[in-house]
């Protein structure tokens, strides 16, 4: 049993390659949690994806021991959080089971826009926060600029903040007393009734769910009977333990402590995280408060290259789906690519990543169609439809309006990119809210509609500010916009998978980009083929595929050769008409893909 005045639970928060797992290491390795044998690098992240890219998607904890400068040996709860925007609901969970944070930044880059989304969680919530400034081993590294940007932007103290180097250990020794000596001891009792909050959890193949919970008031035990209060579902405790960072049985979590448990549970829908569990036999009545549900942003269709794939494909997506609650999917077919699934992400990373690991882990091939997000259709009848997919969409006289989702984005960027990406951002339909310096940087706030940002905004912004400018935003409301339905037909026939949902005054243009783009991908067959571009009933665009014509006045010599030229043109202009008529245009995958990579600028 642990004395909950030497426990400390802090998580780390920070800007994409900041640096938040290399320390992580570091303090691992000072506690001793690892001998130098079995340290590597990002001992946190566990999927080879997150060790390839140098990000953390899943949040990850750790428990150690640590005899501080005054004697007495102090329990150090970790929770190193992921630093991208698309995984913010894992921040915000993180950052409700700890009383404290450290807060790193690049001390040769200065503060990124997630620094102040992840800081501004963390201070929500009321946590005490100790500013690191990383990467000092470096010679571009700027202490006194760096801090004087947290005071600006951020609103931090930094009298207290430390100077450290992840690579070369120097300052780990302070940020572990610093945790000690300034971050507070968590609140509770361990005579109340069982309180605890469910952090995480994920689908392990030979013990079913595992669990992560963090105790508030009372203690778990083994063999203990637990109820989980949104289902009140009942439970028997078949295992309780902590990562040290190996998993290590114990036999009780006492309060303040961060562990896990396991219970026999194999579906992973019946753990919601941000539960409340409690005790079955001495329950009590008000949940704790939960946190930000994730909800899915971004919708597109996967579907395999080969449709013989397709079961293999299944598989993929319902094993991810064990250990990653926060990404849906349902079944879709398409006139055009066949059977997939129509699913739902975070945003665009989140995607990647996803399609990443079905194609790596699950070996399938696949077509992504276009990302698109939820739009909520207004109907004469008076009901609202939430409408993902194009097809879907009612007819334009039944529909009063259509609302699509707003995002509040804050870009921060050197100051001699700020034109470029103002103008981008103005492209987009953007609204400037704010603007603000910090020294030689931008801080800019717009708001801007959902639909514009999922499809290149991320990839125009690095290109124009040269990598520099960092993004970060939050859904905030639906408003109403000028949107049609831009269908594309291939021999008068609607092609499902390139439908699209677009603003009105962009939706001419990109019909004419696509039907362009469709006229270089689609071989010739022996007829004409028309490519079109509709709203509504109205074409707006029109391109034409020639069709084979072969010569069959070859052989015709001598007299009477005129009638007999005429009879057999006449009979191949039937049968092109036939063909025409009954014939299949087969689209490539090809032209699916090419189009998906036709952008919306203007």
């Amino acid at each position: 049993m642990s004395d909950i005045k030497r426990i400390r639970n802090f998580s780390i928060i920070a800007h994409i390659d900041h640096g938040k797992s290399t320390i992580a290491d570091r303090i691992i390795h000072k506690c001793g949690g690892l001998t130098d044998r079995e340290m590597k690098q990002q001992v946190l992240d566990s999927m080879d994806i997150e060790r390839e890219r140098g990000i953390t998607i899943k949040a990850q904890t750790v428990k150690l021991k640590y005899k501080a400068n005054d004697g007495i040996e102090y329990i150090l709860n970790i929770i190193d959080t992921p630093g991208h925007v698309d995984f913010g609901y894992e921040v915000s969970r993180s950052l409700s089971a700890c009383e404290g944070s450290l807060l790193i930044v690049d001390s040769t880059q200065g503060v990124e826009a997630q620094t102040l989304a992840n800081v501004y969680q963390a201070l929500e919530i009321n946590h005490e926060v100790i500013p690191v400034l990383n990467k000092i081993d470096l010679p571009a590294s700027d202490i006194d600029k760096t801090k004087k940007e947290i005071e600006e932007v951020v609103g931090i103290d930094t009298s207290n903040a430390i100077n450290c180097s992840g690579k070369t250990g120097e300052g780990i020794e302070n940020i572990l007393e610093s945790i000690i000596n300034h971050l507070p001891s968590p609140k509770g009792s361990e005579n109340q009734k069982l309180k605890s909050l469910l952090v995480d959890s994920w689908y392990d193949s030979y013990l079913g769910v595992v669990i992560l919970v963090r105790i508030i008031d009372g203690k778990i035990k083994k063999n203990m009977k637990i109820k989980l209060m949104s289902n009140s579902q009942e439970y028997i405790i078949e295992k309780v333990g902590v990562f040290t960072p190996k998993p290590t049985d114990i036999n009780e979590l006492n309060s303040g402590e961060i562990g896990f448990i396991i219970t026999g549970i194999k579906s992973l829908s019946e753990t919601k995280v941000g539960d409340t569990i409690c005790d079955a036999e001495n329950p009590i009545t008000n949940p704790l408060p939960g946190y930000k549900p994730s909800k899915p942003v971004v919708f597109c269709g996967l579907f395999p290259v080969d449709s013989s794939e397709y079961q293999k494909l299944k598989d993929g997506l319902a094993k991810l789906k064990l250990n990653d609650a926060s990404f849906s999917y349902e079944p879709e077919s398409s006139s055009a690519l066949g059977l997939g699934f129509r699913c739902g992400f975070l945003g665009l990373l989140h995607l990647e990543i996803i399609t990443e690991r079905l194609e790596r882990e699950f070996d399938v091939n696949l077509i992504t169609t276009t990302p698109g997000v939820i739009y909520k259709v207004h109907k004469i009848k008076g009901d609202i439809i939430d409408l993902q997919n194009p097809t879907n969409m009612p007819d334009p006289s039944q529909i009063i309006k259509i609302e699509e989702p707003w995002i509040k984005s804050t870009i921060i960027t050197p100051d001699e990119y700020l034109g470029s990406i103002i103008k981008i951002c103005q492209d987009k339909r953007g609204v400037q809210t704010n603007l603000s310096y910090s020294g030689k940087r931008a801080v800019l706030s717009y708001d801007l509609p959902l639909n514009e940002v999922v499809f290149d905004f991320n990839d125009r912004l690095k290109s124009v500010s040269s990598g520099y400018a960092s993004f970060d935003y939050e859904i905030s409301s639906y408003k109403e916009g000028d949107l049609v339905k831009l269908g594309i037909l291939v021999n008068s026939e609607p092609v499902d998978a390139l439908a699209m949902i677009i603003h009105k005054d962009f939706a001419q243009k990109t019909g004419r980009q696509v039907c362009e783009k469709l006229k270089d991908l689609i071989p010739r067959h022996n007829f004409m083929i028309p490519v079109q571009a509709a709203i509504g009933g109205k074409i707006v665009a029109r391109e034409s595929i020639k069709g084979f014509s072969k010569d069959v006045l070859t052989k015709i010599h001598g007299g009477g050769a005129g009638d007999r030229k005429k009879k057999l043109l006449k009979k191949q202009k039937r049968g092109k008409a036939r063909s025409k008529q009954f014939g299949k245009v087969e689209i490539p995958q090809e032209a699916f893909i090419g189009v998906l990579k036709i952008s919306k600028e203007t």
